[in-house]
């Protein structure tokens, strides 16, 4: 193993900075354990001929790391790391717990998580282990050890990487004990349990901590309160297993940043805690790409990753071509890949990293794509990487730089959580689906949009956006009405503030310090709306929700027709905005970008194409173009094009999946 130089401590806190070094990390997940080692060596000149420059290894590695209890096998990743550092290629080095071997699930049951209905999750696949499972933990923390200490002043070393897509749920004993212990450090007592959770719903009151199991399989609904708890629980869990790895892996090397991958918007893991103790804030991205609003989705996905991060971040795994996942999984078409790409790099990532490197001939992923196909280097996939490749050596100079948002939408997940229980009014209201029509809103009216959680510091924005937040603390509350009070304007969904934390239903099925704000007097009942079904309003139709309200606001657009024919649909009352309903695409976009305007927040560019992304990263302004016929763009003055090289005055052409990245 190549001996590393000798390195002095440092106390300053580990970024992505600190592997980027100044540079666009470009690379992707490396499985050369699949491959014979000849394989290896003309990776590695595939990879110098691509300009990779970081890959990750070991995620998926334990059963070959530790092919038996105790035993170590380390001679191969050594090469492997040997051979990396000689490419001048950086390694982001990652724990592999996240697939334990078949020997633990075989010797150690209590390892394997349990669903709902007390069936086994078997080994054979992947995240087959039990957050809560002592074993599992212990073995996870012996085989970080051992990697951290043998590789620690390894040259070839950039960054750690803890396990993958952390997203296991267990309703298993031990995860039950557990569970019992996390509601008393949460409640203290019994008596302060049956209140939050609503027990006397149902005769469910608790007499003793051990009668306390995780939701499992009922005869009839669960008690939504505890179905709450248990989501906040496995989200700690889940997080206790990577700060005890990650723990370890910054005692060997502080200097050295740490990263785990989130799943995009996914519901298991409240992101914006998880985000806090990572040094790096990195996520996996797959838009379909038959999708025709798969930019938007990849847009949304970003910008919430680069709110979390609170700059630049790391795109961990995207697709080069097709997935494996889908019911017919197509590939991307020419130009697609290097367009979200870019896409990615816009909206603030220092990183684009793919999962794999070289597609699998074997195994339950053989036809997910790589960026090394099956059709090889003289494949249009590989063809394509390459150019991407050269393309972010040219735009190194983005690497550090932020951007700048006058829009913040909110999210939570606890309120989403909260939202989905099974007894709830619609479930064609369905939150994330809620969240993407508002984003759509913005990003099609060209607005750059922030991410935000409701007890944020929301001074710096000019417009705060709530598509929908079920479940609102005291403290979030305060937080919207002084936000208002201080001049900023904000724009409110249906079925927000309409419970406590513990899901209790405020009185007046709002808070009443909201429905002050938004000028209702009365709230008198919800209306959810049938699949398909729109209700007419002035001067657009709703769809999905409808609200039976008596209002005293400066302004109201009423519903035409119908139960509620003549009563407010939207209010706004003084800088404050309330949407009963969700307006259809166009309307809710025209009515956003009314209000963003009236609000001081601008486009980044006027009268762009439709199809046309406008994002400024910097000094840097990226157009990204999602159609395919070409497009004029009006750039008043004179820029430089970093990507051609060619000078830009007053108007560019874009052609299919076009990208521009324009410097003044």
């Amino acid at each position: 193993m190549t001996p590393a130089p000798e390195t002095e401590p440092t106390s300053a806190p580990a970024t992505l900075a600190t592997a980027t070094r100044g540079r666009l990390l470009f690379g992707g997940d490396y499985n050369p354990e699949q491959w014979p080692e000849e394989t290896w060596h003309e990776d590695v000149r595939l990879m110098k001929d691509a300009g990779v420059n970081s890959v990750t290894l070991g995620v998926f590695s334990w059963a070959k790391l530790e092919p038996q209890p105790g035993e170590r096998d380390f001679g191969w990743l050594d090469r492997l790391m040997d051979l990396m550092h000689e490419a001048g290629i950086g390694v982001v080095l990652a724990t592999p717990t996240s697939a334990p071997p078949p020997w633990m699930g075989r010797l150690h049951p209590d390892t394997l998580p349990r669903d709902a209905d007390g069936r086994i999750e078997w080994w054979g696949g992947r995240q087959h282990f039990s957050h809560s499972s002592a074993t599992y933990r212990r073995y996870a923390a012996a085989i970080t050890e051992d990697l951290a200490a043998r590789y620690a002043s390894h040259p070839a070393l950039t960054m750690w990487h803890i396990n993958n897509e952390y997203c296991t749920f267990d309703h298993g004993d031990e995860a039950a004990a557990a569970f019992r212990r996390w509601l008393r450090e949460r409640y203290g007592t019994l008596d302060a349990l049956n209140t939050a959770w609503g027990t006397a719903f149902w005769s469910q009151g608790y007499d003793t901590w051990d009668g306390i199991l995780p939701p499992r399989h009922a005869h009839y609904l669960n008690n939504p309160s505890q179905v709450l708890d248990f989501r906040r629980f496995t989200s700690d869990m889940l997080l206790e297993c990577y700060l005890a790895e990650r723990d370890i892996v910054r005692r060997h090397t502080p200097h050295l940043p740490v990263t785990t991958n989130f799943m995009p918007l996914w519901i298991g893991v409240d992101a914006w805690r998880w985000a806090e103790e990572e040094d790096v804030v990195s996520v996996d991205l797959y838009p379909d790409p038959r999708d025709r609003l798969g930019a938007q989705q990849g847009a949304l996905v970003q910008d919430m990753t680069r709110s979390q991060a609170r700059g630049p971040w790391m795109l961990m795994e995207q697709a080069a071509g097709p997935v494996n996942w889908r019911g017919v999984n197509h590939p991307k078409p020419r130009g697609l890949n290097r367009l979200w790409s870019l896409q990615a790099v816009a909206r603030g990532a220092d990183a684009v990293c793919y999962f794999q490197w070289r597609q699998s001939r074997q195994g339950a992923e053989k036809f997910h794509s790589g960026m090394v196909s099956h059709a090889g280097e003289e494949g249009r996939t590989f063809q394509e990487v390459k150019r991407i490749g050269a393309e972010l050596r040219r735009l190194h100079e983005v690497s550090g730089t932020g951007i700048t948002a006058d829009v913040a939408i909110l999210h939570d997940w606890h309120s989403w959580w909260a939202a989905t229980q099974d007894g709830r009014l619609s479930t064609e209201a369905d939150h994330p689906d809620v969240l993407r029509a508002w984003h759509r809103a913005l990003w099609q009216a060209h607005l750059t949009t922030d991410f935000a959680h409701p007890e944020h510091d929301l001074g710096r924005y000019k417009l705060v956006v709530v598509p929908q937040a079920y479940a609102l603390t005291d403290t979030a509350i305060g937080n919207l009405l002084a936000y208002v009070a201080q001049g900023g304007t904000l724009v409110c969904g249906f079925l927000t503030g309409v419970a406590d934390q513990d899901d209790r239903v405020r009185p007046g099925g709002m808070d009443a310090r909201l429905r002050e704000l938004f000028g209702i007097r009365t709230l008198h009942e919800w209306w959810p709306l049938d699949a398909g079904e729109t209700v007419e309003c002035d001067g657009f139709r709703g769809t999905l929700w409808s609200e039976e309200l008596e209002a005293e606001a400066d302004e109201t657009l009423a519903y035409k027709a119908g139960e509620l024919d003549g009563l407010p649909a939207v209010l706004r009352n003084g800088r404050a905005w309330y949407l009963s309903t969700l307006p259809e695409p166009e309307a809710l976009r025209g009515l956003l970008a009314r209000i963003a305007s009236e609000a001081g927040a601008r486009p980044v560019l006027d009268g762009l194409p439709a199809d046309v992304e406008a994002v400024r990263r910097g000094e840097l302004l990226f157009l990204l173009h999602h159609g395919r016929e070409p497009v004029t763009v009006t750039v008043p003055g004179t820029h430089h094009d970093l990507l051609t090289g060619e000078t830009v005055t007053d108007r560019i052409t874009l052609g299919r999946h076009g990208v521009a990245v324009l410097r003044p």
